[in-house]
């Protein structure tokens, strides 16, 4: 991570994927790869991840609610997004906050590139560059 990020992250609270991220580490990530098992093996893998608490699924709108505390006792919200954009291809997005009024020093960074390392690796093989 860099020091930009770092300073970034002083008067920013929250981070997330999107078409249009400035970064290319925080585009969206696609999948040649149905919604249904995407939506599956995400769901299943991120209550395997120790450190992050699965709040909240919902299968019909692709979304999976997740808290993370940090060891300052800040709490961290992130929800993933599981998108069909098509027959065979989905999308993943991810979006992460810290509760509270003061920045988060890249936290919600990181824990987007961690979630997104793994994901990456369970699917690599299906990602559309």
């Amino acid at each position: 991570m860099s020091f930009k990020r770092t300073l970034t992250g002083i008067f920013r609270s929250q981070e997330g994927t999107s078409d249009r991220a400035k970064m290319p580490e925080l585009k969206t990530r696609y999948y040649q790869l149905s919604r249904d098992k995407v939506w599956e093996d995400v769901s299943s893998t991120l209550k395997k991840i120790p450190g992050y608490k699965v709040l909240h699924e919902v299968p019909s709108v692709g979304e999976i609610t997740l808290e993370k505390r940090t060891s300052f006792g800040r709490t961290m919200d992130i929800t993933v997004s599981v998108i069909s954009t098509g027959p065979v291809r989905t999308a993943i997005d991810v979006y992460s906050a810290t509760r509270g009024s003061l920045g988060d020093l890249g936290a919600n960074y990181r824990n987007i590139m961690q979630l997104l390392a793994i994901l990456d690796k369970k699917f690599s093989s299906y990602r559309v560059s």
